[in-house]
């Protein structure tokens, strides 16, 4: 039962997105597909909300990167608590597909917090010693693709 409901709230969660933005993906040298399948985080890294994560490439199927996906703030206030990338060896770019939102980072666990409005079009970025933050701060859906990629 439970995988059905995931089923089911995953299939809401595409046909939500899908009135904003394409889920189509191209792969190299494969046919035209949209999600390989809905990650849900209640809470995500201590945030508010349930953020989705519309994975758009299997595991492994990207070299050098380890994901590629829509990441989907459905609700006002729907949030990612802040969170690093730098003990994996990763850099993180966000780019801002629908919506609006705020985006903080800081420097270091206890570095001071800058806070900026993002909406459409807008691209972040967090390497290193760097802790991020988004929030959605409409009605709206704040939707998000995210790439992270392994540095070296």
């Amino acid at each position: 039962m439970k995988d059905l409901n995931h089923a089911l709230e995953a299939n809401q969660v595409i046909d939500i997105v899908s009135k904003y933005i394409d889920l189509s993906v191209i792969p190299y040298r494969q046919d035209k597909r949209s999600v390989v399948r809905v990650d849900t985080r209640n809470p995500m890294y201590g945030g508010n909300g349930i953020v989705y994560l519309l994975q758009m490439f299997d595991e492994d199927e990207l070299i050098n990167n380890r994901i590629g996906c829509f990441m989907v703030f459905l609700n006002k206030n729907d949030q990612a608590g802040f969170h690093n990338h730098g003990p994996r060896g990763e850099e993180e770019v966000y780019v801002v597909m629908h919506g609006q939102g705020e985006y903080s980072d800081k420097d270091g666990e206890n570095g001071e917090v800058r806070t900026h409005k993002i909406k459409k079009g807008n691209i972040t970025g967090i390497s290193n010693d760097g802790f991020h933050s988004v929030q959605n701060t409409s009605n709206e859906p704040l939707i998000i693709f995210v790439i992270t990629t392994n540095m070296a």
